[in-house]
């Protein structure tokens, strides 16, 4: 099955980087500014006015090094996983991202990838201090 994959050296260790990935109230520091808590191992992230909504349920959390996300919403992220994984380097971190368990190679798809690019920027900036914001706004996209 296709799976997006991406790698960033981040200058923070992993037990700043970890909370940016394992909660909504992180998540909302770099992804989306839509967030609402379900509970407390599940997220909905809402886009463009929420038209579209994502849920998603961590299945695995390893403070500092680990977290998985599996998505239960959406036409294409729908059973797809979204998996950090985090090293420690001589100067912080290195973060392995992986989107993984798409059925299919869409423009969607492929379109999702330039994103999740953009959005290892947002989060790099988060853990080393800056304050980006998240990408996708209410409304729509910042960059």
């Amino acid at each position: 099955m296709p799976a997006i994959k991406h790698s960033i050296a981040i200058d923070a260790p992993p037990e700043r980087i970890f909370p940016l990935l394992s909660s909504g109230e992180g998540f909302a520091q770099w992804w989306a500014e839509d967030i609402t808590d379900v509970s407390p191992d599940s997220v909905e992230l809402g886009f463009f006015n929420r038209q579209t909504i994502y849920r998603l349920r961590r299945v695995r959390a390893a403070a500092p090094t680990e977290v998985e996300w599996l998505v239960s919403s959406g036409k294409e992220w729908k059973d797809t996983r979204i998996l950090f994984r985090l090293s420690s380097t001589k100067t912080g971190s290195q973060l392995q991202f992986s989107h993984a368990d798409w059925r299919n190679e869409t423009d969607y798809f492929v379109s999702c990838n330039t994103t999740w690019g953009e959005l290892m920027f947002r989060l790099k900036a988060a853990a080393e201090g800056e304050s980006p914001g998240p990408l996708f706004s209410t409304e729509g996209m910042r960059y």
